[in-house]
């Protein structure tokens, strides 16, 4: 009679980015499995120093992304894609903050997977065009959180959570060598690098 081992799922650190020039929310979480638990969230903030100097608000994202790394070792990283709206200014001002902490994450050697703010919505709360509040509802409940998180970090905790869903998905069709790097992109939900 032959003795079966069950092996131990692997926990995967994930941190998910929400940018924002004035406000960078970011949550980090572990995945066992296909249970999660939340580990920390909050915010970075540019808003204490010269409000008209980019390149220094710039340096405290970059600076505080760098530290959320030192201080939880993810494993991975998703960050919102960030779409033109309807002030050009501030699409440009967002993509320079997201473009920021981006480059923040691959100085540290993380992979970063990438999810519309559609693509999170639905996947925490099961229809894209829920509200914020609805979100951070659905955030609290999906990680048994003892109150509601703030607006950044619940979107930013959403992105980890999108990951969440989307990586088993996509490491089961790795493995079965139905991916390949050119077809990859049509089965994601986001992108990857």
């Amino acid at each position: 009679m032959s003795s079966l081992t069950t092996a131990t799922p692997q926990t995967v650190r994930i941190l998910g980015i929400d940018p924002g020039l004035q406000t960078t929310g970011f949550g980090v979480l572990d995945m066992t499995g296909s249970r999660l638990q939340y580990v920390a969230s909050g915010v970075i903030e540019t808003t204490r120093g010269d409000m008209g100097n980019l390149p220094a608000r710039l340096k405290v994202i970059y600076d505080g992304v760098r530290e959320i790394h030192a201080r939880y070792q993810p494993d991975v990283a998703s960050v919102e894609i960030v779409f033109v709206n309807v002030n050009p200014q501030a699409t440009l001002l967002l993509g320079q903050a997201r473009g920021c902490c981006v480059t923040a994450l691959v100085s540290c050697d993380l992979p970063v997977a990438e999810y519309t703010a559609l693509q999170m919505k639905q996947s925490v709360t099961g229809h894209g065009r829920a509200a914020k509040s609805q979100v951070q509802e659905m955030v609290k409940r999906l990680l048994q959180l003892p109150v509601v998180p703030r607006q950044d970090a619940a979107d930013a905790l959403g992105m980890a959570i999108t990951h969440a869903h989307a990586s088993p998905s996509m490491n089961k069709l790795a493995a079965q060598g139905v991916l390949n790097r050119k077809t990859h992109g049509m089965f994601r939900s986001g992108r990857s690098h």
